[in-house]
């Protein structure tokens, strides 16, 4: 399900499905999107996307609160890094 959601005052567009024992969880920003450990990060690299993964995460609160732990190449241009803040992350990906 598609949804609009605000953090920290800008508007992103999330998706949440629920999958197995967890939800699908992606947050699209200008430039790439965060996702939960189940969009898989070698799929990203090869579609050329700027991206980062949380892990751990069931909830918008939990991934909002969660910390970047891989990316891919594109996102390291950009300045993300492992242990960074989703926010941080987002914002860089809106620039």
């Amino acid at each position: 399900m598609e949804e609009k959601l605000t953090f920290e005052g800008r508007e992103y567009v999330g998706v949440s499905f629920p999958l197995g024992n967890v939800p699908l969880l992606i947050v699209k920003a200008k430039k790439g999107y965060v996702a939960c450990g189940y969009i898989s990060k070698e799929a990203a690299e090869r579609f050329g996307d700027v991206a980062a993964f949380v892990s751990g995460v069931k909830n918008w609160d939990e991934f909002f609160k969660a910390k970047i732990k891989s990316f891919t190449t594109w996102a390291d241009d950009l300045g993300i890094r492992e242990g960074m803040s989703v926010k941080k992350a987002l914002e860089l990906m809106d620039q």
